[in-house]
């Protein structure tokens, strides 16, 4: 649409946004002044709308008929080309992620009516491996909680038992996987929200090393900690689709080291695992408050028990893990704030690739229906507001100049070990709180559990989750950090978890 050149009393209105005191004849001159510049905006549009690709049409998607997990947010039937790795396989895409032609509404109201005309960058790779998208999976409001009650169709039930939640934001990919409704299931992770539902439903989830898999094409929240990755039953499954979804976009994604490749990870899981060193991570495990003893012990003694397969298994300590959580919650709180909200989620001033039909849909869209945000982003909003508005950004800035030096202390570990393991959440599912739960409850429900997976979002290390056993009749999470870049060995470690549980259980089973 054309420039909306301001009045000069709208002038006044907007230098009172920067603090600036305009008198009549200085809003005349800069109301005349940005006249001039309209020129450009509009050019701008028209060479967009000149250049941009061309559609993808043809595609059918309906609302699900049957959904009693309340999983689904659209049905399709969408086949890719046959002969890859993926072929016959069925997946459910995030409903973050865009598919060319399908509804998209990220859990909210503020971008319900959207519909994208391109597929991302990993539905793109997933249909050129054969796959068969049969819907869109319901996630969490603007994907901002570790809960499962905040998207805006209503919670989704976990497959375990449905008065309890299935953890967030891919809280429908991991009930669809673990109910046995598709095959595989792709989701993102900004908190742990791949591992969080994965632990909670007993399904693997593997979050890639950061900048791994491009995340072109799906609803970003916080550029540094923006993640896409596989959630399946086997561990195998995991590694097959990670090789579809991994390797360079050609510089769309800002995320991507240049030139990033992934491997064979199907076939790293051939190498014999015997002398793979392990490190328990101490400060991962009786968390105050929160942790609960016989889920700890499961876990502990999930892990203890890869020295039976050869594995050496010892004890470590990571003290600054204790503050990493902190760190990250600066990070996602006031870059947010900055980017997924303020920004109308793409942010600006880094190069790649821009939704600006998603922009604008969801920029007007959001400040139209403010009051149906979820309780989880209109905290982030106000708490990264009065932190932007009283601190001015440095406080964001401490945190990012602090993950180096929490990536290191990781790091430091994993030049001894291949790989450190931990609880992925400290809990087993809890119960979902009811539609008038009190603020304080719902946002607990919504953020309790993710002290263990947040902090691999800032440090960007691999982390996979699989089932540790089960307590009170519930699955538990073990989560599997590697060097970045060798997620391979995340899934060696995790493969030996499986077979020495011979498969992990169904829900039902």
């Amino acid at each position: 649409m054309p420039f909306d050149v301001p009045t000069p009393e709208e002038i006044a209105t907007l230098g009172q946004r920067f603090g600036l005191t305009l008198d009549q004849s200085q809003r005349q001159g800069y109301a005349a002044l940005i006249a001039g510049s309209a020129a450009a905006y509009d050019r701008v549009e028209q060479l967009y709308r000149q250049h941009a690709p061309a559609p993808v049409t043809g595609r059918t998607s309906s609302e699900p008929a049957d959904n009693p997990l309340r999983a689904w947010y659209r049905r399709t039937d969408i086949v890719g080309t046959p002969g890859g790795p993926l072929t016959g396989r069925t997946v459910a895409i995030k409903d973050n992620v865009s598919v060319a032609g399908v509804p998209m509404m990220n859990g909210s109201v503020t971008v319900e009516g959207y519909v994208p005309t391109y597929d991302a960058t990993v539905v793109t790779r997933l249909l050129g491996a054969g796959a068969t998208i049969t819907g869109k999976a319901v996630c969490e409001s603007l994907c901002f909680s570790g809960g499962s009650h905040t998207a805006d169709t209503g919670p989704v039930r976990n497959p375990w038992d449905p008065d309890r939640t299935t953890g967030g934001s891919s809280a429908g990919s991991a009930a669809l996987v673990a109910a046995g409704e598709v095959d595989l299931a792709l989701g993102g992770d900004q908190g742990g929200s791949i591992r969080i539902p994965s632990a909670f439903c007993g399904t693997v989830g593997h979050k890639p090393t950061f900048g791994l898999v491009p995340y072109t094409g799906a609803f970003p929240i916080e550029r540094t900690i923006d993640h896409l990755g596989p959630i399946t039953t086997t561990v195998a499954d995991a590694a097959v689709m990670l090789g579809v979804l991994a390797g360079y976009d050609e510089g769309r994604d800002p995320r991507q080291p240049v030139g990033v490749a992934g491997v064979d990870y199907r076939a790293a899981l051939e190498a014999e695992p015997t002398g793979l060193r392990v490190g328990i991570v101490a400060e991962g495990f009786g968390l105050e408050g929160l942790s609960q003893p016989e889920l700890d012990a499961t876990v502990r003694a999930t892990a203890l028990r890869l020295a039976e397969a050869g594995l050496v298994v010892e004890d470590v300590s990571v003290p600054e893990h204790a503050d990493a959580f902190a760190v990250w919650n600066v990070i996602a709180t006031d870059g947010a704030t900055v980017q997924m909200i303020e920004g109308n989620a793409y942010g600006y001033n880094v190069p790649g690739w821009y939704d600006p039909e998603l922009m604008a849909h969801y920029g007007r869209q959001w400040r139209e229906r403010a009051d149906r945000l979820s309780v989880t982003t209109k905290l982030v909003a106000l708490c990264g507001a009065r932190s932007l508005e009283t601190n001015y950004g440095s406080v964001y800035g401490m945190a990012q100049n602090l993950v180096p030096m929490l990536r290191a202390a990781y790091d430091k570990l994993l030049s001894q070990y291949d790989v450190l393991v931990m609880p992925t959440l400290p809990i087993v599912a809890s119960l979902t709180p009811p539609p008038d739960a009190d603020l304080a409850t719902s946002v607990a429900r919504a953020l309790e559990m993710i002290a263990n997976t947040a902090p691999f979002d800032v440090t960007g290390h691999p982390a996979t989750s699989v089932p540790a056993g089960m307590v009170d009749g519930l699955p538990t999470g073990l989560m599997i950090i590697g060097k970045h870049f060798d997620d391979a060995t995340c899934l060696r470690v995790a493969q030996v978890v499986e077979q020495q549980a011979g498969g992990f259980p169904r829900p039902g089973q």
